[in-house]
């Protein structure tokens, strides 16, 4: 019962990986720039969030640093957002051709 459950998900990803073969889905340019999408997907909200940041400890003046607040307010929400296109991504590639054409 046991060896024929592994069996079963060994063979299922067999299948993954054949598929992914065949479908030749992209160049390593396609690779570079998924690369650069997570990296704006960060880079972007943790710069805005310091940029935010700063101007309010040029207005308002607190017992902490907007600035450092901002940073890390925007890191996390860049981290999210790349999450987000990675698993995305990720079940894109999981998922059979067959059901992409339909």
């Amino acid at each position: 019962m046991n060896s024929d459950l592994f069996s079963k998900q060994v063979s299922e990803k067999e299948k993954r990986k054949i598929n992914a073969q065949l479908q030749n889905k992209g160049s390593v340019w396609s690779g570079i720039g998924m690369f650069g999408m997570i990296g704006w997907s960060v880079a972007v909200p943790t710069l805005s969030g310091a940029a935010l940041g700063f101007w309010l400890d040029k207005r308002y003046h607190q017992s902490f640093s907007w600035t450092l607040t901002g940073l890390l307010t925007g890191l996390c929400t860049g981290c999210v957002i790349a999450w987000y296109w990675i698993k995305k991504e990720n079940e894109e590639m999981l998922q059979p051709k067959d059901k992409k054409d339909e």
